[in-house]
């Protein structure tokens, strides 16, 4: 009836894995076992209930990081917005000089005779005249 069943059937039984035999320590695991760290992991220094009590000080570090990165990343936005504002300044800076000297340019004598020559008023020849009023006369 099944037909992957026979198949497995004229094949044979598997064989069985043999299991291997534990090895003795090599001179570099006896090595790495003598020095410090081999140590601290082999023979567990910190036992689980001093890693539990150093739970709340791991945390407290943690916290402490996590805010000295954010104190940095906030530095460093103020320092860009420092330097794009006092670009902004520099570039009002030069756009107030250039508007005034074309203003102090446009306000010169000859300049304003050019610019009103088109309404048909003209520059006085002779000097103004001084109007003296006594003070019983008006």
């Amino acid at each position: 009836m099944n037909k992957f069943r026979a198949d497995e059937e004229e094949i044979g039984p598997e064989p069985e894995l043999k299991v291997k035999t534990e090895k003795t320590k090599s001179e570099d695991d006896r090595k790495f076992s003598e020095t410090f760290i081999g140590k601290f992991f082999t023979e567990g220094v910190i036992s689980k209930e001093a890693a539990t009590d150093a739970l709340p000080y791991l945390c407290f570090l943690a916290l402490l990081g996590m805010i000295y990165i954010a104190n940095s990343h906030f530095a460093v936005n103020n320092v860009r917005r420092i330097d794009k504002l006092n670009k902004e300044v520099k570039e009002l800076r030069w756009e107030y000089k250039s508007l005034k000297a074309d203003l102090m340019f446009k306000s010169k004598l000859t300049e304003v005779a050019k610019k009103v020559d088109t309404l048909g008023i003209k520059e006085l020849i002779e000097p103004p005249k001084k109007l003296i009023v006594k003070s019983d006369e008006y």
